[in-house]
């Protein structure tokens, strides 16, 4: 089964910024994201400052159903909390997971 990885990095101003922003991911913003339809979620704290929130969903149309319905919520709440921040977000098909 193919499943379809949805990640978000934010790159954020200062360091005051980024605990802010994994507070908020952490208190809730990955928990709604998982009630809206992925798997599974984890968040990465990147050696260059940013964070990287990466999530796996079903399916395209499991995907599709979040960015419809869930997403456009949840990236608003973002944006006004962090507007300053620059947010990039790539979605693609797993080809392996490897590992314990």
């Amino acid at each position: 089964m193919t499943m379809l990885v949805y990640s978000v990095r934010a790159v954020l101003a200062d360091a005051d910024e980024r605990g802010r922003y994994l507070d908020w991911l952490l208190g809730g913003h990955v928990d709604a994201v998982l009630a809206g339809g992925a798997l599974t979620g984890e968040v990465t704290a990147l050696d260059d400052g940013s964070v990287e929130s990466r999530y796996t969903f079903a399916s395209r149309e499991s995907f599709a159903a979040y960015e419809t319905e869930v997403a456009p919520k949840l990236r608003a709440d973002g944006v006004g909390r962090f507007p300053g921040a620059v947010f990039t977000r790539t979605v693609g098909e797993r080809l392996v997971s490897a590992g314990p």
